[in-house]
């Protein structure tokens, strides 16, 4: 498992104090190392910076690309713009604890890190809550399901005497709010 991450460690003990960078190309194949298959195509770019201090490391990563998706109403592919950082702390303690989301505490003999999941968390939490073709928003996506969806919509009543007909209990209560002003 650990060899096909071997372009994503970083051996940080023959570092100088300071920062160093790292990029890295993100595409299908690394989601495919984690048997991730819900994007159809990947074109990110991840930038890490590693300040190495006397005590510590602080890690930065920076995500930035298109992520092809399908949309969550229409099902149609399309290019999601994402951009994301998130940012790691490694300390040196007695034994490996990753409890904490931002303080990584790894063995004092370990000389190097892995950052795959830091990348690839990244890019996951990078990602919008709800996933909708840019073409439903502004109305230019011919789509079947689309058409399908409005079709079935429920559909507003036209005759206005029929939204107008209130119960009764309503207009009492309307009578009490307006006895209070």
């Amino acid at each position: 498992m650990m060899k096909k991450f071997k372009a994503y460690e970083i051996q940080f003990v023959g570092l100088k104090l300071g920062k160093h960078y790292y990029d890295y190309t993100i595409d299908n194949a690394f989601f495919d190392l984690f048997e991730y298959d819900e994007f159809n195509h990947v074109d990110v770019k991840a930038h890490l910076e590693l300040e190495k201090k006397s005590t510590m490391l602080e890690l930065t990563f920076k995500v930035e690309g298109l992520v092809n998706i399908n949309c969550d109403v229409s099902n149609e592919p399309y290019n999601q713009p994402i951009e994301g950082d998130l940012k790691i702390i490694i300390k040196f303690a007695e034994e490996y604890n990753d409890d904490n989301e931002e303080i990584l505490y790894i063995p004092h003999g370990e000389y190097k890190i892995q950052v795959e999941q830091y990348i690839y968390e990244s890019i996951i939490l990078a990602m919008p809550y709800k996933r909708e073709h840019p073409g439903i928003k502004n109305g230019t996506l011919n789509s079947e399901i689309l058409d399908k969806l409005e079709e079935l919509q429920p559909k507003i009543k036209e005759n206005k005497e029929e939204n107008e007909e209130i119960d009764p209990r309503w207009n009492k209560l309307k009578n009490l709010l307006n006895e209070n002003k």
